[in-house]
């Protein structure tokens, strides 16, 4: 279930400035919004699920760093 919030002072501006817009042009615009926003839904979902997969990178990576196995980072050799 998704939080309601109150619209910022911004994007209702945006909003009102929207609607002057040619009817295509709003529709073209409420597409690409709707994407965005569901866009970044999917990228946020991504990283809560990956939570603990990172974490566990990450404490892999420490061990292997405190154990000697990784070398120094040579940027003219990537």
């Amino acid at each position: 279930m998704m939080k309601e919030t109150a619209m910022t002072h911004l994007l209702r501006q945006a909003f009102e400035k929207a609607e002057s817009l040619p009817e295509a042009e709003q529709d073209a615009l409420g597409r690409w919004l709707l994407e965005d926003v569901a866009s970044e839904e999917r990228w946020r979902q991504l990283f809560e699920e990956s939570e603990g997969l990172l974490a566990e990178m990450a404490r892999e990576a420490r061990a292997e760093y405190r154990d000697g196995d990784t070398l120094p980072l040579n940027p003219d050799a990537l």
